[in-house]
């Protein structure tokens, strides 16, 4: 009888070492599974060295405060190559070294008395410095415009825009524009600063409105004004020779307003679209045409 037993239990026992080793074995592998997909988890989730981030740049608050309630073949563009773009950014500094352009960060509210207020408290231990500009649209083909019945077609107006690199390398489309020099007229600067950004010459035969904004440059608060023209083509052809230019166009003023880049030109800019079919028509009867 206990031999019996004996024999009865062995196996018995044998079978559940057996039992546990597998058990033991199967709980082993499972641990490994789960500690090797974690490992996977925290690789995927593991953030890249960036390294050290880019300095972001200007800090600007932009105001609209001029009128209104705020959009022939054989135009072209000109760019600069790469070396050029990066020739540009570097030498982008003029007028006691700041940047004569405006930051893409920091952007606040239009018209609002409040930002302009937190701006100002913000940066209350730095001191004040008022500049002024002056450029604008100039424009080709108004008279060319007009058709027999009178009817402007838009598509056939074109205006020069000027394409410059921001801090993220992003080319941004905006209106020629530039520093009014000592015992200069606002008109006269937008003539020049024009015309040695896009390389064409206009006369101003229209005012397009003002833009005032703020923002900090080397420590100081800048409160800058930029007075807006329309220009009308007079003669050159397009070139990206300012070291702050990257690339000129010319473009149909029915895109003019998708392409800039700054919501304050954008308002201007259907200001001037809202003109430009009864400044054609002045064009036409005067027979003005644009000079090829």
């Amino acid at each position: 009888m206990s031999e019996n037993e004996t024999r009865a239990d062995g196996p018995r026992r044998r079978r559940r070492r057996r039992s546990n080793d597998g058990a033991r074995n199967t709980q082993r592998d499972r641990t490994k599974t789960t500690q090797r997909d974690r490992g996977k988890q925290a690789d995927r989730h593991k953030k890249p060295d960036r390294g050290k981030q880019p300095d972001r740049g200007k800090q600007t608050i932009p105001v609209v405060s001029g009128k209104g309630d705020s959009s022939d073949t054989g135009h072209s563009s000109t760019s600069k190559g790469a070396s050029s773009r990066n020739r540009s950014r570097r030498n982008s500094v003029r007028h006691n070294g700041r940047h004569n352009r405006r930051s893409t960060s920091n952007h606040y509210h239009h018209n609002s008395t409040r930002n302009i207020e937190q701006f100002n408290e913000e940066h209350s231990e730095l001191p004040i410095s008022v500049e002024t500009s002056a450029g604008g649209l100039i424009i080709s083909g108004l008279a060319e415009s007009v058709g027999q019945d009178g009817k402007v077609d838009l598509s056939r107006i074109y205006v020069a825009l000027i394409g410059r690199l921001d801090r993220r390398g992003r080319l941004l489309w905006s209106m020629p524009k530039g520093h009014v020099e000592p015992n200069e007229s606002h008109r006269s600067t937008a003539e020049r600063e024009v015309w040695e950004e896009t390389g064409v010459a206009g006369t101003v035969i229209a005012d397009l409105g003002t833009i005032d904004y703020w923002f900090v440059s080397e420590g100081v608060r800048i409160h800058k004004t930029v007075h807006h023209y329309m220009l009308r083509f007079k003669d050159g052809n397009l070139n990206d020779e300012d070291p702050e230019v990257t690339e000129v166009i010319w473009l149909p003023v029915t895109e003019l307003v998708e392409r800039l880049a700054y919501a304050d030109e954008r308002r201007l800019a259907r200001q001037a679209v809202k003109q430009l079919p009864d400044f054609a028509r002045a064009e036409a009867e005067a027979g003005r045409k644009t000079p090829r």
